[in-house]
């Protein structure tokens, strides 16, 4: 994998991790549903949103160790 592979990887897991706890921790979908007319959907929001804020946290470690071990691979070899 190269630089910028791990790059975009960690970027795109901070930002679904910022997006998924937003939405989980604060009533942003709750407000923007309800204004929208979908607020039937938050019932099961909460079977959706956690799994994908694990998902996002878990992509962003990944992604974080792999750089870190291509780093220190680099400098040892």
């Amino acid at each position: 994998m190269t630089g910028q592979t791990d790059r975009k990887l960690i970027a795109t897991g901070i930002v679904g991790t910022v997006i998924a706890a937003l939405c989980c921790f604060t009533p942003v979908l709750v407000v923007l549903l309800g204004a929208v007319g979908l607020s039937a959907w938050l019932g099961w929001l909460d079977c959706v949103l956690l799994p994908a804020l694990a998902f996002f946290v878990a992509l962003t470690v990944c992604a974080v160790w792999r750089r870190q071990r291509r780093l220190n691979t680099r400098t040892d070899g």
